[in-house]
């Protein structure tokens, strides 16, 4: 069985898989206020149908896949997709990103079905703020999801925090510290322009830098750490004597696509060799052939450029690829 190797020498053993493009937030950063429009529920791939995507990329030596939206856990039965998936034969984690608005009360069913951690979006520690930024939600109900995620050990529970300049910058202290009191990692992430190179991007736009002068400026002594299971391209540091770590994922600032190890799958059936640029691969006229599919995950080798150059957007430079159209909330992260 061949592997997923690109022309850059990377291998790849992870899959991103959304299973919707519908949210219960509408956060600044990922998508309009008004306006959105959503997949037909009949555009979206079934569970089996997923499942068969999966089936072929753990023959080609996907052993580590995540669950996105949109926000996955608006979709209903999200357990089965777990189960299905945790059932082949190589897979060695499987893990999920969401709001955490829902996961309180899914939490436990999910980890019987085999999810092993969990990432949750926390911007601010700010209620007034999470209203500003989110554009809707309730604050109390992500940290009860944190709550019963730790509770089933859905560990470890990774935060993840957009900085946004002018919006947030003034909480990564905050954000810093908690880090130190509790056995949670955050994750700083740099705001990308997926889908809209706008002046709302340019204008929020902060490099990952800023977090560590907060640190030098509040006395923390820092050492770098190797972070916990499934960090990825993080940066990760931990404040000396502090129970937790902080990362730094920063893919404009210094971007990790020389690492790159991942594929996504679109909620309406798409691979994706790179999460910013247009090309993608519709798998549905693969489905019931083994052979075909591995084709697709091959061609993704194939087409899948050096990098994203997403950095050129700040200083105007030209780029080699066309950006794909999609918004962050239509690809899956």
């Amino acid at each position: 069985m061949p592997e997923l190797l690109d022309k850059f020498g990377r291998r790849h053993t992870y899959l991103r898989i959304s299973v919707t493009d519908r949210c219960n937030l509408r956060c600044l950063y990922c998508m309009p206020e008004e306006g959105m429009v959503f997949m037909d529920q009949d555009k979206l791939l079934s569970y089996e149908q997923i499942i068969e995507v999966a089936e072929t990329a753990v023959k080609l030596g996907i052993h580590k896949f995540r669950i996105t939206g949109g926000e996955p856990l608006v979709r209903p039965g999200l357990e089965q997709l777990i189960a299905g998936i945790s059932a082949l034969p190589g897979v060695d984690d499987i893990s999920l990103t969401t709001n955490g608005l829902l996961l309180a009360s899914q939490a436990a069913k999910l980890k019987k079905a085999g999810l092993k951690r969990v990432n949750i979006s926390l911007d601010t520690m700010d209620a007034t703020r999470f209203k500003f930024i989110a554009r809707r939600g309730n604050l109390d109900k992500v940290w009860e999801g944190i709550e019963a995620a730790i509770e089933v050990g859905l560990s470890p529970i990774k935060l993840n925090c957009v900085l946004l300049k002018g919006v947030n910058e003034d909480e990564i202290g905050r954000f810093l510290k908690l880090s130190m009191e509790q056995p949670m990692h955050i994750r700083f992430i740099e705001y990308m322009p997926i889908g809209h190179d706008d002046k709302g991007w340019r204008d929020h736009y902060l490099p990952l830098s800023k977090v560590l002068e907060v640190a030098n400026h509040l006395g923390y002594v820092l050492k770098q750490d190797e972070g916990p299971k499934g960090s990825g391209p993080s940066e990760n540091w931990r404040i000396e004597g502090g129970v937790g770590t902080f990362g730094l994922i920063h893919p404009i600032s210094e971007h990790f696509c020389k690492n790159c190890n991942r594929l996504r799958l679109t909620a309406d059936g798409h691979i994706k060799p790179c999460l910013y640029w247009v090309d993608e691969l519709n798998v549905r006229p693969a489905f019931g052939s083994q052979e075909a599919m591995e084709q697709l995950f091959l061609k993704a080798m194939d087409i899948k450029p050096e990098n994203h150059e997403m950095a050129a957007l700040l200083v105007g430079d030209k780029q080699s690829h066309v950006p794909t159209e999609r918004r962050m909330s239509q690809i899956g992260g």
